[in-house]
């Protein structure tokens, strides 16, 4: 998979004049790369185009133009467009109630090391979490981790085959598992993998 390149990024005049149009096709494209495990962790599989998206939107923000600042962000984000051979994914723990979403950090340390995806006829791969940096400490764990799950070659020509996939969370403080993964969620993960 490439990376994002700075000649491929709109200016912010450009992004101006077409987010609303980019931001719909975004939010359309996010439907099917969105996994739900259980009520309160939610599983947003990036690609090319949500960290487009997620650059553009930043720079918009932010009011970046210089080069230094867009390459600050182009480095930021492109490690979590997935190369070919793994997926990456945005984990949100949700709970509304701010109180409650305190107490359910607290036991929840250690979840982003939990959470897995399993190719039918293959061990589950557990998520290789936060490289960049740490998210949890002694006393909770962050509401947002950034996972990768790296798939060998029999897996993805088994999964490119058609082999179903289930996800889930082996905590002892939050357990689920989805299985089969919807086929059209599936399907929108195989077309970040090459063999």
């Amino acid at each position: 998979m490439n990376s994002i390149s700075r000649d491929s990024l709109m200016s912010l005049e450009e992004y101006a004049r077409q987010r609303g149009a980019f931001r719909r096709n975004v939010i359309d494209h996010k439907r099917n790369r969105m996994l739900p495990l259980g009520e309160h962790l939610i599983l947003l599989f990036e690609d090319e185009l949500t960290i487009r998206y997620q650059i553009q939107e930043m720079l918009r923000i932010e009011r970046i133009f210089e080069e230094a600042g867009i390459q600050d962000e182009l480095d930021a984000y492109n490690p979590l467009v997935p190369d070919g051979h793994n997926w990456k994914a945005t984990a949100m723990i949700e709970y509304p109630d701010e109180q409650q979403r305190r107490q359910r950090l607290a036991h929840l340390i250690g979840i982003e090391d939990r959470i897995w995806i399993r190719v039918e006829g293959f061990p589950p791969v557990f998520a290789i979490a936060d490289e960049d940096l740490e998210r949890d400490n002694d006393d909770k764990t962050s509401a947002v981790h950034f996972l990768r799950f790296e798939l060998g070659r029999s897996m993805i020509s088994a999964l490119r085959a058609g082999a179903p996939l289930a996800a889930g969370v082996d905590h002892p403080a939050y357990s689920v598992t989805v299985s089969p993964v919807a086929e059209a969620i599936r399907q929108s993960l195989c077309g970040d993998l090459r063999i």
